[in-house]
């Protein structure tokens, strides 16, 4: 139960996409604050030597660029939440928000029971090596909307917080 005595609004199991998942365990609203993404405050040195994707086979990381100078590291062993296992999707049914130093996860629409969550990681594309990029930050969500990777579309859109990639994330 969750601490107001309703159902819990989610729970964490395997996933179809990647690794572990969350999953809406009743119907969330559009526009519900779902959980935060949590974990331990670092500059993006400490980021890139945590993770460093020369190194690795596939990609896997918890870093979310909260500004310029800070990145969250989302996992466990970091004090991260369960935000941290929200996987990506090209057709994503939440969306990640930086509040006052925060980031949110919302709901973008309503999301029924057994629904994976899943908002749109957005790595930031740095013109250089792009193509070879996408192949290595591919993506599994298997919308008919994917793109194939989850870096951020070509397009100029709104901008919107981002799952940080283990590269450096110039702005």
């Amino acid at each position: 139960m969750s601490q107001n005595g309703r159902e819990p609004l989610y729970i964490v199991r395997a996933s179809p996409i990647h690794g572990r998942g969350v999953f809406a365990a009743r119907h969330i609203r559009k526009g519900t604050k779902i959980v935060e993404y949590t974990g331990e405050r670092i500059s993006n040195r400490e980021a890139d030597k945590r993770y460093d994707d020369a190194r690795m086979k596939t990609h896997h990381t918890f870093l979310f660029t909260l500004d310029p100078k800070t990145v969250i590291d989302g996992a466990i062993s970091a004090g991260g939440s369960d935000a941290s296992y929200i996987n990506h999707s090209c057709d994503p049914n939440c969306e990640a928000i930086i509040t006052d130093g925060r980031i949110f996860i919302h709901a973008l629409r309503g999301i029924e029971p057994g629904d994976e969550l899943a908002y749109d990681y957005q790595y930031e594309r740095t013109g250089e090596d792009d193509d070879e990029l996408e192949k290595f930050y591919i993506c599994r969500c298997g919308s008919p909307k994917c793109r194939g990777t989850i870096m951020k579309p070509e397009t100029k859109g709104k901008r919107r917080a981002r799952k940080r990639s283990g590269r450096r994330n110039p702005r």
